[in-house]
């Protein structure tokens, strides 16, 4: 089978279908076995402005969207003004010719006018089916048989919609995949089917579903994108699963309702972005106090305040390291693709469970709404479940039960409230062993040292559990590039590239933040070259963070802070500015920062 890496857009404006016309596109691909990775830019506006959707369609697996376009659906006017240029050449232009009059200037690609009142013969429907009939002229060019969109339409709108409604899109489906096969050349790439299909999801899905995995009994949220994806899958299939949805009012309820639900050993989580989280961040102290185990998901977008709502941006690794005052264990993790967003919730549940401390996910954007293919046997619906020492029986504790005994681990059994024979106080003020309040007696030092150290012995034990990064590619590499949460695709991508390019370039990721074992991470770091951190921020809080936990100052940095996710180009591109002549000696220059 011929390998090929095929990008579809769509443009247009909010109302137009454009997401309906990716979503169909992408689940077509995915039943057809073949590998699709999305993003969507969008401005913040609930009608107006313009988005545009991109759909990285490859015979191997893809982990980001790409640096070309190969075809373009332009659902309006603005669209084809703005993205004609974007074309690759060789590649086509879909635009409806009712709206566009002046041709299009490009002699380098072939235009595909059609118009949508011929060949629907139905003005009066005011172009809700524009998108049916691009698509379908689109399935034409690169060889998908209409058959399977036909599918995908009965499916989505016969319940919603109606037989006339189905019947009405199928006829206009056909009509444009007939007119395209008479007016228009085909791609000389032509997808193929490969085995198996392909499932397809959003991030967001796919960490709503690793929850559920993890047996997740209780949910709640305030909406507020780019974290909402996440509610908007926890409350179809609540009942289903067994899981208690709330819609609250404000994080600050948020927050506090997911710490009770814990308090009673039910496994609880939220998300929100940077915002609400700055909302939860004493309540997040509290339950570091209280220890008790909860997963908080920020959906990282460009700050600060209200910042970029629809936006990406790796901007809050500060803001969840210094959630509330003090000090107290907590975890914190970044997923580095859309899949293993999946896989790291029912593994910090186990952490958080296993030291009784609060943990936090940080992810951002382009990963939460970006989407992609996967093997639905690849995932694992009964992850291993462990809940620590917690104690729901009568009869597990040793005479007096202390909530907060002293151990050499630092972690004390916990009981779920009601519990015969474990009666205890708990309570947000520093306590002793048995949750008694310091700050009620006059001053007493010691109880307070050995608490706070009971506490934080916590953190040794949850560095010995926290894998180190691995180093990608080979050794002797001459520059490698150093990132963190989403953007390992991009750049192992990138990666690629600069070794094809005669630059040989591996790389270090980092998923597991907080707490960072010094130890282990720099013997990984001390295997690289020449260091290169990539981040989308723009101070460099990860390199900052980096340096103070472990000495190591990179060579340079590439960031970004656009609101737009990294292109492999733009890190290959970067990384080339960063080197110069060509003695070994002085082919870097020292500690540079290039932003693109």
């Amino acid at each position: 089978m011929a390998k090929y890496d095929f990008v579809i857009a769509v443009g247009g404006a909010p109302g137009q279908g454009i997401e309906t016309a990716g979503k169909s596109i992408s689940q077509i691909c995915a039943r057809y076995g073949l590998n699709v990775f999305t993003y969507t830019a969008y401005q913040s506006l609930i009608r107006g402005g313009h988005s545009f959707l991109t759909i990285r369609i490859s015979s191997e697996p893809v982990a980001n969207h790409g640096d070309k376009i190969d075809l373009i659906i332009a659902l309006d006017a603005n669209s084809v003004e703005k993205h004609l240029p974007h074309v690759s050449p060789g590649g086509a232009l879909i635009y409806n010719s009712d709206d566009v009059k002046q041709e299009p200037e490009r002699d380098d690609i072939q235009l595909c006018p059609i118009s949508y009142k011929e060949l629907t013969n139905d003005p009066d429907r005011k172009k809700i089916m524009l998108n049916v009939c691009a698509s379908s002229v689109a399935l034409q060019l690169v060889g998908i048989d209409l058959g399977v969109l036909e599918d995908i339409i009965v499916l989505s709108l016969l319940k919603r919609k109606g037989q006339a409604i189905v019947d009405a899109n199928i006829a206009a489906a056909r009509a444009s995949y007939d007119y395209a096969a008479e007016h228009f050349t085909p791609f000389d790439v032509q997808f193929e089917k490969q085995d198996p299909p392909l499932a397809f999801g959003s991030g967001n899905m796919l960490m709503a579903m690793g929850g559920a995995s993890a047996g997740v009994k209780f949910y709640a949220a305030y909406p507020m994108s780019p974290s909402t994806g996440i509610l908007h899958w926890m409350a179809p299939n609540a009942r289903d699963l067994g899981i208690i949805v709330r819609q609250c009012e404000d994080e600050i309820s948020v927050i506090n309702m997911v710490i009770g639900a814990a308090h009673t050993g039910a496994r609880a989580m939220c998300a929100t972005s940077g915002g609400g989280f700055a909302l939860m961040s004493e309540a997040i102290g509290s339950a570091g106090m209280m220890e008790i185990p909860i997963v908080v998901v920020n959906v990282q977008r460009g700050g600060p305040s209200t910042g970029l709502p629809t936006k990406t941006e790796q901007g809050d690794l500060w803001q969840v390291l210094g959630a509330s005052q003090g000090d107290f264990p907590k975890i914190i993790v970044s997923p580095t693709s859309i899949m293993d967003g999946f896989n790291t919730i029912p593994e910090l549940f186990n952490l958080v469970d296993k030291f009784q401390c609060p943990g936090m996910v940080l992810t951002d954007l382009s990963l939460a709404e970006g989407h992609t293919t996967f093997v639905p046997d690849s995932i694992d619906w009964q992850p291993e479940i462990d809940r620590g020492e917690l104690i729901a029986e009568q009869g597990q504790a040793d005479g007096e039960y202390l909530r907060y005994q002293i151990t050499d681990s630092g972690i004390s059994p916990r009981a779920i409230p009601g519990t015969p024979g474990h009666m205890h106080v708990v309570a947000t003020d520093d306590h002793d062993e048995d949750g008694g309040l310091i700050s009620d007696e006059f001053t007493n030092p010691h109880k307070r040292r050995d608490i706070m150290e009971k506490r934080q012995r916590k953190m040794e034990g949850i560095v010995e559990l926290l894998p180190p990064p691995t180093l990608e590619g080979p050794e002797d590499a001459e520059v490698t590039l150093i990132g963190w949460g989403s953007t390992h695709g991009v750049i192992g991508e990138a990666a690629q590239l600069l070794t094809e390019a005669g630059i040989a370039t591996n790389h270090i990721h980092f998923k597991w933040l907080y707490p960072m074992d010094e130890d282990a991470v720099n013997a990984v770091l001390s295997k690289s070259a020449h260091a290169i951190i990539v981040e989308c921020n723009y101070t460099g809080q990860f390199a900052r963070f980096l340096r103070g936990e472990t000495g190591f100052k990179a060579d340079g940095q590439i960031r970004k802070y656009d609101g737009e996710p990294f292109m492999p180009h733009h890190v290959v591109d970067g990384a080339r500015e960063l080197l110069t002549g060509t003695d070994k000696t002085d082919l870097y220059v020292p500690y540079q920062e290039i932003v693109v």
